[in-house]
């Protein structure tokens, strides 16, 4: 069942349609805690420089996120969010959106992810789902029912993108120690939901240990329904450079002028 929770919806009413459609782009990155002042002024400097329409932001650790505490780390045009507070000091979940880029007039908000139904003028609606997963097995079970029951109650256009804390292919790892077994249950989801994986131009891996011989896993990612893109069927995704975290940035652009990329479809074991 999804929590409503109080105050996580921060909603101006503003005419939608004076951000240019033709360059929409979305950041997604796991910051690794918005709790300090570096890392917010580093998450600064990524959004001065993308300029995206769409933030979703995984681990703030963040337990209240208020709209002064958005504007300080995305600037003033993000005066609208939702977010999954962190529990104590782990987790949390954030989406804002650019004045004058969407609409938002349902969300839903779940133990790991957010979920937002986007409107414009230009578009069909369809429904964004933020996600940062779990990291014991036992757990992410439960996540990927969560998130079964997200699509149940999210029908119609859909795309999904975070840090999920899975792979699905041992390609996705640079070395063997691999749950194959959780491999396959993750698999079997996109599959069985039938989604695509947009792929990440010019890069395997997304996440870094950071040692001096380092485990490489592409742990985050961009999934979505073949009607999502039907809609933004010229979409790129790409990374953007920081210091700041041991996840890299992406950055997908919705409109990016390329049509006919090859997309990822797996089977289930």
């Amino acid at each position: 069942m999804s929590l409503f929770l109080p105050l996580l919806l921060v909603l101006l009413v503003r005419s939608v349609g004076s951000l240019s459609m033709d360059r929409l782009s979305f950041l997604i990155w796991n910051v690794r805690g918005l709790n300090d002042k570096a890392r917010r002024d580093n998450l600064r400097k990524v959004v001065d420089d993308a300029r995206p329409a769409v933030v979703c932001i995984q681990e703030t650790k963040l337990a209240h996120i208020s709209e002064r505490d958005v504007i300080s780390f995305l600037g003033r045009d993000f005066t609208n969010f939702v977010y999954l507070p962190a529990q104590q000091t782990r987790g949390g979940i954030l989406i804002a959106w650019r004045d004058g880029s969407f609409m938002v007039n349902h969300h839903r908000v779940h133990r790991h992810s957010v979920s937002v139904l986007f409107s414009n003028n230009e578009d069909p609606a369809w429904w964004f789902t933020g996600v940062y997963g779990p990291q014991r097995d036992v757990d992410k079970l439960a996540f990927l029912e969560e998130l079964r029951e997200v699509r149940a109650n999210c029908p119609g256009p859909w795309m999904l993108a975070g840090d999920f804390n899975m792979i699905y292919c041992s390609e996705d790892k640079s070395n063997e120690n691999i749950n194959r077994a959780m491999m396959g249950r993750f698999r079997r989801f996109v599959n069985d939901l039938e989604l695509k994986e947009i792929p990440l131009l010019g890069r395997r891996y997304t996440w870094s240990n950071e040692r001096e011989s380092p485990t490489l896993v592409k742990l985050d990612r961009v999934l979505c329904t073949n009607d999502w893109e039907e809609i933004y069927n010229e979409n790129v995704l790409q990374s953007h450079a920081t210091e700041m975290s041991d996840h890299c940035p992406l950055i997908l652009g919705l409109r990016e002028g390329i049509v006919g990329k090859k997309r990822f479809h797996f089977e289930s074991f």
